[in-house]
């Protein structure tokens, strides 16, 4: 049967709009698509190595295995817009100093296992460095008392080796917390070792600033915030510890971790941010 005219001029319209419709389908769903990988890509697995003293492992918690920095500090970047996977190791051991952590040590060592041992090779390796409470001792710990000098130049040593061995990882160094005063368990603190703590810290930010230059755009002060935070809130947030004179506050307790791992946390997805630019 023949069609008249219109019906020929009526399906051919039909058949264009139809087209036109078809077209923008494809269309809105290849612009979705693209976005869903863009945004995807955009998104930056870690993996994390925690290098650390006994603040770090999580001493004195219930379960440090859930409880400890490291851990409130990866469950905060996963919660993170611009972070996806994130695997870490907790190389914090208890009463280590920068000696302890130098290349020669076993400490080391098992750093450099950790960082090997992580499985996706295409994630931003990240060493996240807190150390400096045992440094800073009057006597106990290995090597203590170190003077700020030899800090920066033991955290430089630890930094150099690790920038070599793992071409393109991030260190990030987190500011040493407070203790109380009169700090004395095994080791012996007080107010001696917590003037030398603080004076670490400009030490920190002299050595990253002096890899602006050598390694620019992956050595970086992390939290900064840690310090006055303890020293205002340890009644709280340290763990009350008898010791040589009267009770001390050196161990943050389970909310002083997660105060300490979410600044270390905030600090981290900075630095990623920081490099996404």
């Amino acid at each position: 049967m023949r069609l008249c005219a219109k019906e020929v001029i009526h399906r051919h319209n039909t058949m264009i709009k139809l087209k036109r419709n078809v077209f923008r389908a494809i269309l809105i769903l290849t612009i979705l698509f693209n976005y869903g990988l863009v945004s995807a890509q955009s998104k930056q697995n870690l993996n994390i190595v925690f290098i650390g003293n006994s603040i770090t492992s999580g001493s004195g918690l219930a379960d440090p295995t859930t409880q400890s920095p490291p851990v409130v500090a990866c469950n905060y970047l996963r919660q993170q817009a611009d972070i996806g996977t994130v695997d870490f190791s907790n190389q914090g051991h208890s009463g280590f100093t920068t000696v302890d952590f130098l290349p020669t040590a076993k400490a080391f060592a098992k750093v450099e296992e950790a960082a090997h041992a992580f499985t996706n090779k295409q994630a931003l390796l990240i060493f996240s460095v807190k150390l400096g409470t045992n440094d800073s001792a009057v006597d106990g710990p290995n090597g203590a008392p170190v003077s700020p000098a030899d800090y920066k130049q033991n955290l430089k040593a630890i930094a150099d080796s690790l920038l070599k061995e793992f071409p393109g990882c991030i260190i990030i160094f987190q500011h040493p917390i407070w203790y109380s005063p009169n700090t004395y368990n095994g080791a012996k603190y007080l107010a001696e070792g917590l003037a030398r703590l603080q004076s670490y810290m400009p030490q920190i930010d002299h050595l990253v600033a002096d890899y602006t230059v050598s390694y620019p755009r992956q050595v970086f002060v992390g939290d900064k915030k840690g310090f006055a935070y303890f020293e205002k809130h340890h009644l709280t947030d340290f763990q009350p510890e008898q010791g040589h004179q009267g009770t001390f506050y050196l161990h943050p307790n389970k909310a002083g971790a997660i105060a300490l791992g979410t600044f270390w946390g905030e600090a981290i997805d900075n630095v990623v941010k920081r490099l996404g630019k």
